[in-house]
């Protein structure tokens, strides 16, 4: 069954209208007709199952069937992500998502985007958005994760201030496991963690000034 994306402040009447990229999408690529049964997802936890009243190239209408609501997961992790080079970003943007992600959180960090330009931050962060929404219409996700502005790692390290508990992807001979530190915490505070910062750093890891 096609799954669609809609926000939900815009899945509050019936029948629900997709996007002008989306009805297209439905007509042209998915050869939808009038009848059809899909899903639509908001993001929120919402899962509507829908069937589709008029399917057009400019605006395709759905009639909700049935709304069911997904519980979010019990934990909260914002990756921290060093921006990647060329399209790796792009299918960390994409796994991270499809694995559950509440926050991605692009890092500029020194070894990762000596070239960033700053004129084009928001056309590759909408780019990013763009990627979580797919990838919940490909896994079927019920949650979108939130897709931050690029933060330094100053501003980053503030933003992580919010956890419970930080955990750094790192190549050291001495690292532990992660389940040893979510132990740890554990025992300390008679529960797990619920709000994760995950750091993972460019090519060659974040410099010892940044860390």
């Amino acid at each position: 069954m096609h799954r669609f994306f809609v926000p939900p402040e815009d899945c509050h009447n019936n029948p629900i209208r997709l996007s002008s990229g989306e009805s297209k999408h439905s007509r042209s690529a998915l050869r939808m007709r009038d009848g059809d049964r899909v899903i639509v997802l908001n993001g929120a936890g919402k899962e509507l199952l829908c069937q589709a009243l008029e399917v057009r190239s400019d605006l395709t209408t759905l009639d909700i069937i049935q709304e069911n609501s997904v519980p979010p997961l019990p934990f909260k992790i914002t990756l921290y992500q060093a921006v990647a080079k060329g399209k790796a970003m792009d299918f960390i943007v994409q796994k991270a998502t499809e694995l559950g992600a509440y926050r991605i959180v692009p890092v500029l960090s020194e070894r990762s985007v000596p070239d960033w330009d700053e004129a084009k931050s928001a056309t590759k962060v909408e780019k990013w958005r763009n990627i979580c929404v797919e990838s919940i219409k490909q896994c079927g996700s019920a949650w979108l994760p939130m897709l931050e502005l690029p933060m330094n790692p100053k501003e980053a390290l503030t933003d992580a201030h919010q956890s419970d508990l930080s955990l750094i992807a790192t190549l050291q001979p001495d690292a532990k496991h992660p389940r040893e530190h979510i132990d740890a915490y554990a025992a300390e505070h008679g529960h797990a963690p619920v709000k994760l910062a995950i750091w993972v750093g460019p090519e060659g890891d974040y410099t010892p000034a940044e860390i």
